[in-house]
């Protein structure tokens, strides 16, 4: 009897440590995508070499032109007013600002791998439905991501820049900025401006699996543009009197429309 108890017991758990295992296994692959293109970033840069009269990008391992620098030299020239001046107040701001746009790229070059892991591990438990579901959400939650990132760096961060610069300039202050502060309010924005993107695709989601009706959607959306001007006062960084603030606010909610009309289509389709 005892021997019979502890077969069932072990037979039991097999499944559990095999799910464990193949949850480890590829974590540990997503984790290496993660780190590789972090190493490449933060310690490589690219250059040409010529091999018969044909040119050639190759890595090249420099920490001090390495590929997160030459995007920090990019954020300086064409985010930052020329009359803001920056200063390294911190021994090692600078490799703190390269850390953090090295990460932001492999974060952004290694999504495809993480994407590729979780949905291997997660698809054996999904229905046929969930699984169109999934595929179909993922290429638009990429495209609204980039989109509400370049949404950020063309004209938010530009805007706040230069009313920073006015603004500090009238009080008679020498316009100066932290380098760390710089690249972190630049980073953080392109990340909470890109994932606030998301907002119809959520819409649609929520109307594609029976939780939201679309005409709920069109009914209360004075409850959407209010909570549109809610998420734009979080992730605002609140130094431009309300300008950056007003500008994400009437784009969200521009995008809730757009949400309500994808989210008439979302529940054809699911009909």
């Amino acid at each position: 009897m005892t021997e019979r108890t502890n077969e069932i017991g072990k037979t039991a758990e097999r499944p559990l440590l095999d799910h464990l295992n193949e949850l480890i296994a590829r974590a540990r692959r997503a984790l290496i995508s993660l780190v590789v293109a972090f190493v490449i970033f933060f310690f490589f840069e690219v250059k040409e070499v010529s091999f018969l009269g044909f040119n050639f990008p190759i890595l090249y391992p420099d920490l001090f032109n390495s590929i997160a620098s030459d995007f920090i030299r990019l954020f300086i020239h064409t985010e930052l007013p020329p009359q803001i001046q920056l200063l390294n107040l911190n021994p090692f701001d600078t490799l703190f600002s390269a850390a953090y746009v090295a990460f932001f790229l492999s974060m952004f070059i290694a999504l495809p791998v993480i994407v590729h892991e979780i949905w291997g591990f997660v698809s054996p438990g999904l229905y046929e439905n969930e699984k169109k579901m999934a595929k179909l959400v993922i290429l638009p939650a990429f495209i609204l991501f980039a989109a509400g990132s370049s949404f950020s760096y063309f004209i938010i961060i530009p805007v706040m820049m230069k009313f920073v610069l006015i603004y500090t300039t009238s009080l008679g202050v020498e316009p100066t900025l932290s380098l760390r502060a710089f690249i972190s309010t630049v980073m953080s924005l392109m990340l909470t401006v890109g994932v606030a993107f998301e907002y119809p695709l959520v819409m649609s989601i929520l109307t594609l699996g029976g939780i939201v009706k679309a005409s709920s959607w069109r009914k209360n959306w004075r409850y959407g543009v209010l909570g549109a001007f809610i998420i734009a006062w979080f992730i605002s960084p609140g130094t431009t009197g309300g300008v950056i603030e007003t500008t994400i606010g009437v784009t969200l909610s521009t995008l809730y429309f757009v949400g309500v009309i994808a989210a008439y289509f979302a529940e054809r389709r699911r009909k």
